[in-house]
């Protein structure tokens, strides 16, 4: 029996119930490709369907500010998706009167529409014969016939899309795709894979051949980044200070407080000369009225270190030289702010 016959018919009994399943809309299934890149499918779904509520069509989306579109994906990470899935919303609703481009090619043109999103777009949207090769594919393949190439390499990118395209279900692409993404998702996982319940185990090369812990093989990770941050909570009666983030670094278009960036750790001792030198003005103690211990926030190539100092301005007068602007505390939760300054005040406060 072929392998998309016996994978057909184990999703078909063992999928699991999930909203973007339930549609052939383009609109959907890009919206959910875009968010489970990088997300779990317990997290991602909830992002989904705010985002729905949210932006129910590719025009809402299109005439959205992006400070909105950023708000409701903020958590997710990778901001860069978010602003891509903005543009392409607005160039689908202007230019192509909302209509999804319905072949692979033409996908890919889409700003932020890569091989394995545009595949999976036009295979599950359109029925197009195409191998949709995500990370749970790619382990997948590499396991059932026992890739010796790293799956990071050309080489070993070149041989998984070559076998995904070997075994696609050309009448049925779409679900084939889903299948071989539900398989890597459940069955078989990085650590630990459930070999005995996969429909394939008795046809997998690194079962017979004892390799399923060392595959798929992979090249080494990319050298983490350290970078060391102080940020300033400066409060000046029900007023605090926000700056927007630009181009060319993480976070593009989130709001953050007014940053210091050091080359290393700062200490206690450091504080006071380094605000005064910043904020243009000699801050007193009595002005901090706390520092936080060091937060360590991971980003895929980046460590951050970073502190928080709650500094307090009485009166009506504040140094001129605080970069962003001033707002009112309940106004904070309007604005879109990376994941460790909406954790941090969610538990400290101002």
């Amino acid at each position: 029996m072929e392998i998309h016959v016996i994978l057909g018919a184990w999703y078909e009994k063992e999928k699991r119930d999930l909203p973007w399943r339930n549609t052939s809309d383009p609109y959907k299934i890009w919206l959910s490709e875009v968010i489970l890149q990088q997300t779990r499918v317990a997290q991602g779904t909830g992002y989904y369907l705010r985002f729905l509520e949210r932006f129910p069509d590719i025009f809402s989306l299109a005439e959205a500010k992006s400070e909105d579109v950023l708000k409701i994906w903020q958590g997710l990470g990778y901001y860069s998706r978010a602003r891509n899935l903005h543009e392409t919303a607005r160039f689908v609703a202007s230019h192509r009167n909302g209509e999804f481009p319905d072949i692979y090619s033409e996908l890919l043109q889409l700003k932020g529409v890569g091989e394995y999103t545009a595949a999976a777009i036009s295979s599950i949207a359109f029925n197009e014969v195409q191998a949709a090769v995500d990370g749970n594919v790619k382990r997948v393949i590499s396991r059932l016939f026992s890739v010796r190439e790293a799956i990071n390499s050309p080489e070993g990118l070149k041989t998984i899309n070559a076998l995904a395209r070997e075994i696609l279900d050309p009448e049925n692409p779409g679900r084939h795709n889903q299948a071989l993404m539900e398989l890597g998702a459940g069955i078989c996982l990085p650590k630990k894979p459930r070999c005995i319940n996969c429909p394939l185990n008795g046809i997998c090369m690194a079962i017979k051949e004892n390799r399923v812990e060392e595959l798929p093989l992979k090249y080494g990770k990319a050298k983490v980044r350290n970078r060391f941050f102080t940020y300033l909570i400066i409060r000046q009666k029900e007023k605090i200070w926000l700056k927007q983030r630009g181009a060319g670094d993480i976070w593009q278009g989130l709001y953050e407080f007014p940053l210091i960036e050091t080359q290393s750790q700062c200490t206690i001792n450091d504080y006071p000369s380094l605000l005064s030198e910043y904020l243009g003005a000699k801050i007193s103690e009595a002005q901090i009225n706390r520092i936080s211990d060091p937060i360590t926030h991971k980003l895929s190539h980046q460590n951050l270190r970073c502190s928080f100092i709650h500094i307090s301005f009485p009166g009506d007068t504040s140094p001129s030289q605080i970069p962003g602007a001033a707002i009112s505390i309940g106004e904070f939760g309007e604005f879109p702010v990376p994941k460790l300054i909406e954790r941090y005040i969610s538990t400290s406060g101002f």
